[in-house]
């Protein structure tokens, strides 16, 4: 698939976000946000995958006031200590104002149809749940978010339909909390919660120390479902 690199102005600054696009001229879009890792080939990769199932996707570069353009992997330990690093120094609420700017731009995309959900991944699916609290994105996916537990106030403000991929041993995010999400936003009106049982955190990264083949395509495959449902 096409793909390319775009800049998106905000109040203090630009950053840059990569661009995937679908062979049709118009398509829904998604936004795809990031781990902690930055936009490195993972994210890049899942906006190609989206691209070639008939969206167009971007990924904004939401590091870029710490250091911009970031891309680590998970195969060194002096990379998970910047990763963790660039996570403490993140701030959460501007992130989100960095995506709901992302959100217009790709809305207003000449190839885009003007609609728009979101995808995200670890620090991203915590973003992509207060982006279906504060934004006006139309569909949002969070696979196995962190920190979710510390935001469930928000959930009254859900108005457009969230899917969340929960990993039920996910390391960074305790049973406590897990059974804090469960309670929270099961049964409510646009939630839908997938738990999978004996998988840990990111489960469906290529690649990764906890990558399950099977329970990847079954998020990925209901992922799709919920974007063909609310964009196309």
């Amino acid at each position: 698939m096409p793909a390319s690199r775009e800049k998106i102005t905000v109040a203090d600054g630009q950053f840059d976000a990569y661009v995937a696009r679908p062979t049709a001229p118009n398509a829904p879009a998604i936004v795809v946000i990031q781990e902690i890792f930055g936009v490195n080939h993972v994210m890049r990769d899942v906006a190609d995958w989206l691209a070639s199932q008939g969206f167009l996707a971007i990924v904004p570069d939401l590091f870029w006031r710490i250091e911009p353009n970031i891309e680590l992997t998970d195969h060194s330990e002096a990379e998970w200590k910047r990763a963790f690093e660039l996570f403490n120094a993140f701030d959460v609420n501007k992130g989100v104002a960095d995506i709901a700017a992302t959100v217009t731009h790709i809305r207003q995309h000449p190839a885009s149809t003007g609609k728009v959900g979101c995808v995200g991944f670890c620090l991203g699916g915590l973003l992509a749940y207060l982006t279906a609290t504060r934004t006006d994105v139309d569909a949002s996916v969070g696979y196995y978010g962190v920190g979710l537990d510390k935001h469930l106030d928000a959930a009254a403000d859900l108005k457009t339909p969230l899917l969340l991929h929960i990993a039920e041993l996910d390391g960074f995010c305790p049973p406590a909390a897990r059974d804090a999400i469960v309670a929270a936003l099961r049964g409510r009106p646009h939630v839908d919660l997938m738990i999978y049982p004996g998988r840990d955190h990111a489960f469906a990264r290529v690649g990764g120390e906890h990558y399950d083949a099977a329970d990847a395509a079954r998020a990925n495959a209901a992922t799709l479902a919920l974007f063909h449902k609310a964009l196309v």
